[in-house]
């Protein structure tokens, strides 16, 4: 098993854990408005994807800095995971939901960690293709930026909007 396939392995462990872990932290740290850039600060869908976004930057992150992790493709390969898991969650949460008619939370985690997977697995690809051009990295670099702002942002000013909508208080964001 090459270095690239084991880190995104880990990755998906990673991923999972820390983001499941960050369900919880808004409430553990007292409601602060400081966990809540980074944690779901409500039940709706839409703080739900942060679980994946955050935890699947902060292990590129690590994967970068620390792991000294060199691969073809790097920085497209993580804005694509860190965008492609969302949207499998999305797809899989309301199929699921829409053809049952309700949610059940083991299916919840299920996708939660089937999307981090394939989400893992696509960076892998890509990181084993050809380098690309240099500016795809600029264009990726600049994608990760917006949506991790996306999120900070939309948890203090969401948008009116079933995705933003929590289901238990039917509020909005923070």
């Amino acid at each position: 098993m090459n270095r690239v396939l084991k880190f995104e392995i880990l990755g998906i462990i990673f991923i999972s854990i820390f983001g499941s872990l960050l369900h919880f932290v808004f409430d553990l740290l007292n409601r602060s408005w400081l966990a809540g850039i980074f944690s779901a600060v409500n039940e709706s869908t839409w703080e739900h994807l942060k679980l994946a976004v955050l935890p699947t930057v902060l292990w590129a992150v690590l994967e970068a800095r620390f792991f000294k992790l060199k691969a073809n493709n790097f920085i497209f390969a993580k804005a694509l995971s860190v965008y492609l898991m969302p949207i499998l969650i999305v797809i899989f949460f309301y199929s699921y939901t829409g053809i049952l008619g309700y949610n059940l939370l083991a299916i919840d985690i299920s996708t939660f960690i089937v999307s981090v997977a394939i989400g893992q697995v696509a960076s892998y690809k890509i990181m084993n293709r050809p380098e690309f051009s240099q500016k795809w990295g600029m264009i990726s670099l600049s994608a990760i930026a917006i949506l991790v702002s996306a999120f900070i942002i939309f948890t203090f000013w969401p948008p009116r909007n079933f995705l933003f909508l929590d289901p238990v208080s039917g509020g909005y964001g923070i």
